[in-house]
């Protein structure tokens, strides 16, 4: 069924053939609009939009073929009937071979062009519909395929390309949130670093209002404007962990409009499986960190050591950077347990947990090997500086009361041994294994600090 809401222009230079037209399709329902020469309809085209254009072929000034050259050029472009005098089969071929729909020959039939015209715009409708079906389907297999990742750091770059793709923008950023309060940049498109950061903590008070896919709320226009940004062309995504927002995705410049409601429907379909892609990343992540925490410590376990070990080797060897893998025992920790028990020995345990804590930098990564035996990565940390590390851990430990709000006070101290790559070594089995001699070298002494060149050489 063709909507009344068709939109016809008339162009003809004879003013019989002009009130024909309008009279007989205006009884159909349609919208009509009349102009009596090319020149005219081509202005009038580049200004509103068409379903369909009848045209003369031969009128003064631009021809009906110009008129239909301009209509095929238009981003949208409409069916093109061109009507001609002088019936010739060369003529027809001529129009078709020019990208008309259909001709007409005067004098016609009414009935002729009301099925003519009806014809035109119910293919039109048919093409609508299967590019919008076909739209539909490339943006459920693009939503199930973004749904089904797991890895947060191929998850949002992919969503954040297909938003701006698919908003026709190039401007936009992601960032994740941690603890609910700190937003972290995770990635930038045409967007400088530090005015990205104020966009997010401009918006970010609004996050928590956004029910998917849409534009910032009004409140937040005047602190728009002082970035030098329209409300109406920013749009932002909230990504969630159940109900704990964990990060967005920000896109600006955005000038696209929806005049059809199924094209925004379509693309929050699509930012819903982004959503839910984040969600299922999460919760994957959550149960990882399961795996690799140590319950006793918090810390991460000897099996996550391997896997941070490959991520920064790869890091280090794309940038050119140094990192340091450090390995610390503690020394005479038996007797903690033999004096005092397991359960004291275990709280002893925590405390060495949460003072090491206090010694490194939030980008290291800390371990608890089992028993009393730790490890840390020390990411852009050459040989000197991770000797200045190991020795404050040693003097923090040295110097600690154990198991003083129980009454029995105790103390320990900590043998460290560390090694460096690319400058000690250039493979994961390697600097496991000096690491760990170094360590074992500073155990006949105890309470030291030993790095590979400190390890004794056999003669």
């Amino acid at each position: 069924m063709i909507s009344v809401q068709s939109k016809i222009l008339i162009v003809d230079d004879e003013l019989f053939f002009r009130k024909l037209y309008c009279d007989l399709l205006l009884e159909e329902g349609y919208r009509v609009d009349v102009c009596d020469n090319g020149d005219e309809a081509i202005a009038l085209m580049s200004q509103r939009e068409f379903d369909l254009i009848v045209t003369d072929m031969v009128m003064p000034g631009r021809s009906g073929l110009e008129v239909l050259h301009a209509a095929r050029a238009l981003s949208q472009p409409p069916e093109v009937i061109l009507v001609t005098g002088h019936a010739s089969l060369e003529s027809a071929i001529d129009a078709l071979k020019n990208g008309a729909r259909d001709y007409l020959v005067k004098p016609f039939n009414p009935d002729e062009l009301k099925h003519l015209v009806r014809n035109c715009l119910e293919q039109r409708q048919l093409l609508t519909e299967n590019d919008h079906l076909q739209r539909q389907i490339q943006l459920f297999h693009i939503g199930q395929s973004l749904s089904s990742l797991i890895d947060l750091e191929r998850l949002i770059p992919q969503a954040l390309n297909v938003l701006l793709r698919e908003m026709n923008t190039t401007v936009g950023c992601a960032f994740s949130l941690k603890d609910g309060v700190e937003p972290t940049l995770t990635e930038l498109r045409d967007l400088p670093g530090e005015f990205a950061e104020e966009l997010i903590e401009v918006l970010l008070p609004y996050f928590d209002g956004q029910a998917g896919f849409s534009q910032p709320s009004e409140d937040a226009t005047a602190a728009l404007l002082k970035l030098k940004q329209y409300r109406q062309q920013v749009w932002v995504l909230p990504l969630r962990d159940g109900d704990i927002l964990k990060g967005g995705i920000v896109l600006c410049d955005v000038v696209k409009e929806f005049s059809d409601p199924s094209l925004l429907t379509d693309l929050r379909y699509l930012c819903d499986q982004i959503s839910l892609g984040f969600a299922n990343a999460c919760r994957y992540n959550n149960a990882q960190e399961m795996m690799y925490t140590d319950d006793l410590t918090g810390l991460y376990n000897h099996r996550y050591l391997q896997v941070s070990l490959n991520r920064e080797m790869r890091r280090a060897h794309r940038y050119g950077l140094k990192f340091s893998l450090l390995f610390l025992d503690l020394d005479r920790f038996k007797e903690i347990n033999d004096h005092y028990g397991h359960l004291a020995g275990s709280a002893a345990l925590q405390e060495v947990g949460h003072l090491l804590v206090d010694c490194v930098r939030e980008v290291d990564t800390l371990f608890r090997f089992g028993g009393d035996e730790f490890a840390a990565i020390l990411v852009e940390t050459d040989d000197a500086t991770a000797r200045i590390v190991a020795e404050r851990i040693r003097k923090v430990i040295e110097g600690h009361a154990f198991l003083a709000d129980q009454g029995n006070s105790s103390y320990v101290t900590v043998t460290a041994g560390f090694a460096t790559f690319p400058t000690d070594a250039t493979e994961k089995k390697g600097l496991l294994e000096l690491a760990d001699q170094a360590m074992y070298a500073g155990k006949t002494t105890r309470n030291v600090i030993c790095g590979v060149v400190d390890i004794p050489t056999k003669d």
